[in-house]
This record gives C-alpha cells, sequence and structure tokens, in this order.
C-alpha cells in the first residue's frame, strides 16, 4: 500500500481495529500457554497433526541490513508475506528492538518491534506481542509472535514465529547493536568491543582490576620538539586513575592532565630543550639522551598514590641530507629515527643570492656555469639552544644516489676543498645553520644534472670546539706546507687545549686557524722553534715549542 493509502488508514484506526484484528498463525485458535514448551507440533485435524520439530534447527534465516532501526532511507517494503520461523542475520542485527521505534525506519513507513523481553535459555517457545509505531502511537497496530532462545555453535541466538503483519507498510526491525561484533581494529584484553555512536568501537572493561603499576608499558614519541608520553588509559583506570589525571614533569611546574588519544590512550608532553621541566641532557658523543620524569596523581592533593614514570629519548648527532633533484631547493628533508628513539630534522635549500633570503623555486633549476650557487643546511627542528649545525661533508653527484662513485667534494673532513677558489664557507659550526657558497659546473661526460649532499653533525657548544679550524705543519727552516686538515676541536686534545700541547710532531711547528683566514698566511712569517715567540705579520701567538695559534 502506498504512503497516502497508510496514512487514510492511520485516520480510520478505530475501524482498523474491528475489521484487522491481531493475527494469529491460522490452524493454533486461542495463544496457549507455551511456557518451557522446546517443539512447536501441529495443530490437531490439520496436515501436520501429530508432527512436532524444534525451531532451533528448522527456520528460515532472514539476512537483510535494511531493517536496521538505524536506517532512515524510506521505503514500502512489507512483511505481510511472513509466516513460518524465522532468524535474522548479519550487520542488520540479529534480535528485534525491545524500544519503540521512529517511524520511516527499517526501510518502511510503521517499523514493528518487540514490546516484552526476549526469553532466555531455558525458557522454551514463548508468546510475545509485536507493536507497529504510527499516528504518535507505539503500538497503533500489533500481532503475535513466538520466540524461542537458541544454543549454536556461534553462541546463543533466537528464532521467531511470525504470521505477518497486519497492514502494509510494517516491517520487522532488528536492534544494529546485536549485530555480530566488528570493531575495525582488534580490542586490547583490557577492551570490550561494544556498539556505541551508531557504530563498533573498543571501549575500557568496565571489571578491569590492576595491581601493578609495572603493567602500564608506556610509549614514547620522541619527536624534534617534544617528547610524547602515551599511556593506556584503560590500564590506568584499572589501577583507580579518574577521568582527569593530574600530571607533574621533574619541574613542578610543568604540570597538567593527561590528553585523550585516539584508541584509548592518554598522553602529556615534554619540550625538547635542555633544562626546560626538568631535562636532563646526556651527550654520548653520538647521541642527545633527554630524561625526565613523569609523575601522575589522582587529585592535586595526594592521599593514597602516585605513580612515577621515567622516560629518555636518544637524538643521533650524525645525519646526512640531500637536496632530491637537482638543484630544487627546499625539498629534501631527513627525518631521522634511531630505533623509534627521536628524530631532529634538517633541511637543505638552495638561494638565489648571497643574502641566503630568497630560494630558488620550481622542480628543477638551470643556471649557467657562471653562477654562483648559495646553499643553506638548516637545523628547523631540534634544540638550537644547545647544539650548532657541522658540515662534515659536502658534495655533489651526477646522480640522486648520494652513494654514486662519481663525486665532487665541496666541504670534506669539515674543510672547504683547497683546489676549488670558488668554494666560499660563510658559516659553519657557529649556529643551528651553515651556509656556503661555489661557482656553478658541470660533470665531465654525460651527464645534464649536478646534485648536492651534505653529511651533517649536531656539535654540542657548551663541551665542544664546534667551529672547524686549520692544522699546518710547518718545517723550522722552511717555508709553511699546506698539508692540513680541519679539526673539530673535541675530536682532538691536543686542538681543545691550549696554551701548552704535546702532541705535535718533532721539529714542525703547526699553525691553526678558521678556514676562511686562510689568504692571511704570508710567506714572510719568521719561525723560531728555540724561542717562545713568532714574529708575523699576522695576528699570531706562541703557545710553546711546538704549536703556534694564529686568530683570525
Amino acid at each position: 500500500m502506498v504512503a497516502c493509502d497508510l496514512l487514510w488508514l492511520a485516520a480510520a484506526s478505530c475501524l482498523l481495529t474491528l475489521v484487522f484484528p491481531s493475527t494469529t498463525h491460522q490452524g493454533y485458535g486461542n495463544p496457549r500457554n507455551t511456557s518451557n514448551v522446546d517443539l512447536d507440533c501441529g495443530a490437531p485435524g490439520s496436515s501436520s497433526a501429530g508432527i512436532c520439530f524444534d525451531p532451533c534447527q528448522n527456520h528460515t534465516v532472514l539476512n537483510d541490513p535494511s531493517r536496521s532501526t538505524e536506517n532512515t532511507v524510506s521505503s514500502e517494503e512489507c512483511d505481510s508475506h511472513l509466516r513460518g520461523w524465522y532468524r535474522f542475520v548479519g550487520d542488520g542485527g540479529v534480535k528485534m528492538p525491545e524500544t519503540c521505534v521512529n517511524v520511516y525506519r527499517c526501510h518502511t513507513y510503521a517499523p514493528m518491534w518487540l514490546s516484552e523481553s526476549h526469553p532466555i535459555l531455558g525458557d522454551g517457545i514463548v508468546n510475545r506481542t509485536a507493536c507497529a509505531n504510527w499516528n504518535e502511537n507505539c503500538c497503533f497496530w500489533s500481532s503475535e509472535v513466538q520466540v524461542k532462545a537458541c544454543l549454536g555453535e556461534s553462541g546463543e541466538y533466537h528464532v521467531y514465529k511470525l504470521q505477518g503483519t497486519p497492514e502494509c507498510s510494517l516491517r520487522y526491525c532488528t536492534d544494529p547493536s546485536t549485530a555480530p561484533k566488528k570493531c575495525e581494529i582488534a580490542c586490547r584484553p583490557e577492551e570490550e568491543c561494544v556498539f556505541q555512536n551508531n557504530s563498533w568501537t573498543c571501549v575500557c572493561r568496565q571489571d578491569l582490576n590492576v595491581s601493578d603499576p609495572q603493567s602500564l608499558q608506556p610509549l614514547l614519541d620522541c619527536g624534534a620538539n617534544e617528547i610524547k608520553v602515551k599511556l593506556d588509559k584503560c590500564l590506568l583506570g584499572g589501577l583507580g586513575f579518574k577521568e582527569d589525571i593530574i600530571t607533574y614533569l621533574n619541574d613542578r611546574n610543568c604540570r597538567g592532565t593527561m590528553k585523550d588519544e585516539p584508541n584509548n590512550w592518554v598522553s602529556t608532553t615534554s619540550p625538547v630543550v635542555a633544562n626546560d621541566c626538568g631535562n636532563i641532557l646526556e651527550n654520548n658523543g653520538t647521541h642527545a639522551i633527554y630524561r625526565n620524569t613523569l609523575s601522575l596523581a589522582t587529585d592535586f592533593i595526594i592521599r593514597d598514590f602516585l605513580v612515577n614514570v621515567n622516560f629518555q629519548c636518544a637524538y643521533p648527532l650524525d645525519m646526512n641530507v640531500s637536496l632530491q633533484t637537482a638543484l630544487q631547493p627546499i625539498v629534501s628533508s631527513l627525518n631521522v629515527d634511531v630505533g623509534g628513539a627521536g628524530e631532529f630534522t634538517v633541511t637543505m635549500a638552495l638561494f638565489q643570492d648571497q643574502s641566503y633570503t630568497h630560494p630558488y623555486e620550481g622542480s628543477k633549476v638551470l643556471l649557467p656555469v657562471e653562477n654562483i650557487l648559495y646553499v643553506g643546511v638548516l637545523l628547523n627542528r631540534g634544540d638550537t639552544s644547545r647544539f650548532k649545525l657541522l658540515l662534515t661533508n659536502c658534495y655533489a653527484t651526477p646522480s640522486g644516489d648520494r652513494n654514486d662513485i662519481v663525486k665532487y667534494f665541496i666541504i670534506r673532513n669539515r674543510c672547504p676543498n683547497q683546489r676549488d677558489s670558488t668554494i666560499n664557507v660563510e658559516e659553519n659550526g657557529v649556529s643551528s645553520e651553515s651556509r656556503f657558497s661555489v661557482q656553478m659546473f658541470m660533470f665531465a661526460g654525460n651527464y645534464d644534472l649536478v646534485f648536492l649532499h651534505c653529511e651533517v653533525y649536531l656539535c654540542d657548544s657548551t663541551t665542544e670546539q664546534c667551529q672547524p679550524v686549520f692544522r699546518i705543519l710547518i718545517p723550522p727552516t722552511g717555508l709553511p706546507e699546506v698539508q692540513g686538515s680541519c679539526w673539530p676541536g673535541p675530536r682532538s686534545s691536543c686542538l681543545s687545549s691550549w696554551p701548552g700541547c704535546s702532541e705535535s710532531p718533532a721539529g714542525h711547528l703547526a699553525l691553526k686557524f678558521f678556514p676562511l683566514a686562510m689568504a692571511h698566511i704570508h710567506r714572510s712569517v719568521e719561525l723560531n722553534p728555540s724561542v717562545n715567540h713568532v714574529n708575523s705579520p699576522g695576528n699570531a701567538m706562541c703557545i710553546d715549542n711546538s704549536w703556534l695559534e694564529l686568530s683570525c
């Protein structure tokens, strides 16, 4: 029957009640007391008289998700043809709802629901009333159904003996919360899968009881700017923590509450800055290790217990960075993740001029070989208050592979290539940014592109000499021989502690100075290893009989 017909029926409800009373299955007559009756038997005098069967084993399966009470699609579906024993299965739900259902649900106009509770195992076949909601009356029409609770391999289920519907369009609905549990992710042992807010989701078990705080097993997210400590919300609840969990770090001024994370986790953060929030920074030469303690309390005043979580994140000090495309600016960032510990981020860019403020745009830069390349490398995510960025090796390759056997070194072992007079190191090991320039070139052979790569080291400025120095050996009777190399400072105890040094080769003096000052070395320097002073036109000072310090 179409919608207009149904509305007419609603207006003539008194007449309909008389003409179309609640129906029963043909041949059963008056409702009988089916308490503790497990089998359905044919009525006396009928062709099936004396034949009994268990409806748990003999029924028709209805797998129709559109029967869900959550289905709001308007339709004229009608169940007037459903007569016999049925079992609902599928995503729409496996049981009829036990509360009134709004009109125009379940893919029909007047949805039908069970006005009484379902039987449990052992109750046998019981009589129940199915009501249809219409005309602001949750039981405007009704029909008798029989229900039995069954037990199968997949667990308990119910079967229903339906006797059609009093009118159309009426339809038997299913409760989606009774559908097989289908959480998108597997629930943890401390969770259970429930139907909530119209979807299946994992929630913390209400009966969870945790006695050992060691079972918390926190998770760490070691970011470049902050460390995130994540804890299982369910396990915290099992320990007695409430919804709002008070947190403290070593510095009690860093306090707050845990923030909710997806999938029943909560978190708090600590900055990756030395001494902030009580951070303890340890530099072991290869990694910067930040340590702190997270304290958890149930309230701002503590009368029960306090849980302390000690955590640490290690960040590597040696990293690699490359321009992935030929001279393409601001496209290559390297996130270094060591064992899930942490990461700093270094970015490399190509600039248009010596101001290093206007990077090139586009996926490829075409430049004549007369142009100067201005390259900047920046530590843009990390503890810049403590660490200086030091370029250890920078080189060009004809391909994007940094391991290409064809290499042209611009900076090697922290020193600029002395054979290339176009190289100018503007800044290295002084701040969180290093800069250098070099004249554009191309590789001989069938190569069209040039790719730049740099290996960087994060130098701890509080314990290391970060700016490279240059060392030259000079015979006592001859002129300086440029056989030097750059020294990082902390890698050489001789150059990191002066005055006085005993590690120089016998019969030689050594000059050490910043690479940019090489042009200030003059042949007129007079050196005498037997005295404690030196005459030179430069800014030189004699340290002892073996070493000379030249400041620039």
